[in-house]
């Protein structure tokens, strides 16, 4: 177990035992994936940040019954699964554009902060197109994709978080690959002219 796994086993006991200070600590560590994991599920910012308050609030309640089997990241991803899902089926109104700046506070995609302007601009270019394509992939492909090949999760683990067994996660996650890959050709095609 690396240190890092150890201290946060430890801010879990902690947590458990009572402790609010680890238990922000918790939060304060997942933050930032949880908040872009639920953008990628489809969420606009706003519903994004409330939805994560209300993914730490149900963990925070339900803490006592995180048993350890699968990483606490996990565990974190499947209530923000079921959160983004709750959330998406009460909305009624179509998906709304995105924002023309396009601006995501937690991007996903790694960005070196001292590239060149031209670089930067392409990189937040595909960006938006990524996230554009991912909003067209139905519910399960999307989370799929983005539980494995964007938050990096294993096969195994996205599986859980999803609710599903592996052989449903693959063939859900091998479709969202297939239609994001077509959705993004044209795209890619241009950038290589």
């Amino acid at each position: 177990m690396s240190s890092d796994e150890h201290s946060e086993q430890d801010l879990i006991a902690r947590a458990r035992a009572g402790d609010g200070g680890a238990f922000a600590d918790l939060v304060m560590l997942h933050a930032d994936r949880v908040y872009g994991a639920l953008r990628r599920f489809g969420l606009e910012p706003e519903d994004a940040g409330d939805v994560a308050q209300e993914v730490f609030l149900r963990a925070w309640r339900g803490l006592d019954r995180f048993e350890g089997r699968a990483s606490f990241s996990t565990w974190l991803y499947r209530i923000a699964f079921n959160e983004a899902q709750r959330r998406l089926a009460r909305r009624a109104l179509p998906r709304a554009e995105s924002s023309p700046d396009g601006e995501d506070p937690v991007a996903s995609l790694s960005q070196a902060p001292e590239t060149e302007p031209a670089a930067q601009a392409l990189a937040g270019e595909f960006e938006r197109k990524l996230d554009d394509a991912l909003g067209e992939l139905p519910d399960d492909w999307r989370a799929a994709v983005v539980l494995r090949d964007i938050e990096g999760l294993s096969t195994h683990d996205a599986a859980k978080a999803a609710g599903v067994g592996e052989a449903a996660f693959k063939s859900r996650l091998h479709r969202g690959r297939m239609q994001l890959r077509a959705l993004l050709e044209p795209y890619l095609r241009l950038e290589e002219s």
